[in-house]
């Protein structure tokens, strides 16, 4: 029985790290309109979606610990991370003023209608969703500190 557990839960998460990149379209922070599965779509580059929200402190120190990283990271592999807020109309009006403190050096999205969040079906954040070729390959949820080693150890298997 066991077993069967296993297998069970091996299919559903292999079928669901082969899902293809929803085509939905969203804001960045300087107004530019981006549409997930085309302006993200570079043969075999990897792209890690991290969705985040200003009032979850794991998700900052998750972007934190990889903003440590990320210089080094994108010299060894093809990489780029977009960080996705999922800041609804209320909290919106805080991510700028967080990220001018930050000067994270992500491409940074606005999904204040939360379609990419349910197109994905992400329940809480911190959430990462790595593509490549338009396709989910790899997905992880929450964050705890050295996490982002074992994000580091999948993008090169990738």
């Amino acid at each position: 029985m066991k077993n069967l557990a296993l297998l069970f839960l091996f299919l559903t998460v292999s079928a669901y790290a082969q899902k293809e990149m929803p085509s939905v379209t969203l804001k960045s922070v300087n107004n530019k309109v981006v549409n997930v599965k085309n302006d993200f779509a570079e043969k075999d580059k990897l792209y890690v979606f991290t969705f985040w929200a200003t009032w979850c402190v794991p998700c900052i120190n998750e972007l934190d610990a990889i903003n440590e990283n990320y210089a080094k990271w994108s010299k060894e592999l093809n990489m780029e991370v977009i960080a996705v807020s999922i800041d609804d109309s209320r909290t919106q009006k805080r991510v700028k003023p967080l990220l001018n403190g930050k000067k994270w050096p992500y491409t940074v999205l606005l999904d204040t209608n939360q379609d990419l969040k349910r197109a994905l079906a992400i329940a809480n954040p911190p959430y990462t969703v790595v593509v490549k070729n338009r396709k989910v390959v790899y997905v992880h949820n929450g964050y705890s500190q050295g996490a982002e080693k074992e994000l580091y150890n999948k993008l090169k298997e990738l």
